[in-house]
């Protein structure tokens, strides 16, 4: 993202949440947003704060976390370009019920509480955009608790990777994978555990590491290793 960054109308065509807006509501839209750039490790919420926004991430990446009872860190996902976080508070009215920090350097729009409130109340589509997204997060939490309960480490692994690859040409890519310790943290394990089990899922040619980013190569076999439960065992 350059230096000179210039807000427009067209910036906010591009984002999936406000590209069905006219010109009319896009130049009221304009009115209530600012741009906000952020440093890598930097904290954009912190949980218990006051509910005054919703961001939007132009680029770049941030975990949404929340500290466990021995004071570690869990992460509960990673939001990247395209995607937004804060809806929720803005709803209920509720202080922050995590944490969000920046993994990358982010460049990112604001829309404030007030002009998410008026811009909702006139526009359809958009609260209709906004639900869809609350029931897919609140799938997303009914799995993720499903996992931690009944599924062990390895399926865990295997789950959170099936999520994130995405298809890219016929294959399945996770970009930007996190690293070991940011996987533990995400799926309740700890580090030594998820480097076996990236280490074996290598070794029976699931998947294939390189620098960032992991190729999914048999969806299939994943699966099933996803749904392993807890008292189970499977042999590949």
């Amino acid at each position: 993202m350059p230096a000179q960054f210039t807000l427009n109308p067209q910036i906010l065509k591009g984002v999936p949440l406000f590209s069905l807006f006219s010109d009319a509501q896009l130049a009221q839209l304009l009115t209530c947003v600012q741009h906000r750039s952020y440093p890598r490790n930097a904290f954009i919420l912190r949980a218990g704060e006051e509910t005054d926004a919703l961001y939007l991430v132009l680029s770049g990446r941030v975990k949404v976390l929340i500290p466990d009872e021995e004071g570690h860190e869990v992460i509960l996902s990673i939001i990247g370009p395209q995607e937004y976080f804060g809806e929720m508070g803005l709803l209920d009215d509720q202080s922050r019920s995590a944490s969000v920090e920046t993994l990358e350097s982010c460049e990112m729009l604001r829309l404030s509480k007030a002009g998410f409130t008026n811009i909702l109340k006139d526009n359809f589509e958009l609260a209709m955009l906004i639900i869809r997204n609350l029931v897919k997060r609140l799938r997303e939490a009914d799995r993720k608790i499903e996992s931690l309960a009944l599924i062990d480490v390895y399926g865990r692994v295997a789950r959170l990777l099936i999520d994130m690859a995405k298809n890219q040409e016929g294959k399945w890519v996770v970009e930007h994978a996190p690293p070991k310790q940011e996987i533990a943290r995400m799926i309740g394990a700890s580090r030594e555990m998820v480097s076996r089990v990236v280490k074996d899922l290598q070794g029976k040619g699931l998947i294939r590491a390189e620098k960032r980013r992991i190729y999914v190569l048999d969806k299939q076999s994943m699966q099933k290793r996803a749904s392993t439960r807890h008292g189970e065992r499977r042999h590949s």
